[in-house]
């Protein structure tokens, strides 16, 4: 069996492309570009909580990298730098191959270096800093959506959500509808190319991680605004179920990684040839307005919608 020093150096140290110094010291180096800002988020995926313990290594490699490539996305920063660092019950290195794969596939899809991070023993749990660049001043952020904005959201809500309910047998649903909410799920695709053509496009901007009405309360909370949702024109999946556990699944389930995003009005034909440009559709889903900071979800008789909960939280959303 292989000591922690050599399973580094096997498995956690690939070369990298645009870093100073990677692996080897106490500590990697890196050098942003002159008139660059630093953007940093770390996400902890746990075993049990995050991901089932059984769970396909390389989607959850996949996994780990997307969710942080997700903040990226929505600061409209390039990713650049990752670290990573891992607990793991045992040393079983066809897992770690596996989840690697995972892991660096999508790492060389948007040009990362991984740059260093710790293996212990323990429960499983992964955390992944992300590092990227923006330019300075021009970062996308919660607090600038203005009243009489347009809410915008990437490709399709729900699906990651709907993958879950299907993973718990609470839902049966034929294979190919099946197959694709479980890929959402599993190995979401985060919209880094989007975020970044989002700049001076965006008020503001947030990924839907913990759910549409939740990420959304954030960019409201922060900007000191209303956000108005229609229902009626939430881009969600075709599963032949409706009624409050769709909504539930569309509005609050979380997962989707997707771009929520407000901008004036006068930027509708710039957003339009963006949809084009990624072949991914952008939907209008509602307006920013004045008044008390949260978010009302009207449906189709424009009586507002009553959720049972807003969003995912570590603290109080049961275990998936």
């Amino acid at each position: 069996m292989p000591g922690e020093f050599e399973l580094i150096a096997r498995h956690f140290s690939p070369a990298t492309h645009h870093t100073v110094l990677a692996g080897g010291d106490d500590a990697a180096l890196i050098a942003p570009p002159p008139g660059m800002e630093l953007a940093v988020s770390t996400d902890m995926l746990v075993a049990g909580r995050h991901f089932p313990p059984d769970a396909d290594p390389a989607s959850v490699g996949h996994k780990s990298l997307a969710v942080n490539l997700s903040d990226m996305a929505a600061m409209g920063a390039r990713p650049r730098w990752a670290t990573l660092s891992l607990a793991l019950p045992a040393i079983d290195e066809a897992w770690i191959a596996a989840f690697m794969r995972g892991f660096m596939t999508l790492a060389a899809d948007h040009d990362v270096d991984l740059v260093g991070g710790d293996t212990t023993s323990g429960p499983l749990n992964l955390c992944v800093q992300i590092i990227g660049d923006v330019p300075a001043g021009q970062a996308l952020r919660r607090c600038g959506a203005c009243a009489g904005d347009l809410v915008w959201v990437s490709g399709t809500l729900g699906e990651a959500a709907v993958g879950l309910r299907c993973l718990r047998g609470e839902w049966a649903l034929p294979a190919p509808e099946r197959a694709r909410c479980l890929q959402r799920l599993e190995r979401p695709q985060p919209r880094v190319q989007l975020g970044v053509a989002l700049r001076g496009i965006a008020h503001a901007a947030i990924d839907v991680s913990d759910g549409l009405v939740a990420d959304l309360g954030h960019i409201a909370g922060r900007s000191s605004v209303r956000a108005v949702v229609r229902w009626p024109q939430v881009p969600r999946p075709g599963t032949g179920h409706d009624g409050p556990a769709l909504r539930e699944c569309v509005l609050a389930g979380g997962d989707d990684y997707e771009l929520c995003f407000t901008a004036p009005a006068h930027a509708t034909p710039a957003i339009h040839a963006l949809a084009q440009r990624f072949s991914l559709p952008l939907t209008a889903i509602g307006h920013i307005e004045q008044g008390s900071p949260g978010v009302t979800v009207y449906d189709a008789d424009g009586a507002p919608l009553v959720l049972q909960a807003a969003g995912f939280d570590h603290f109080r959303t049961p275990s998936g």
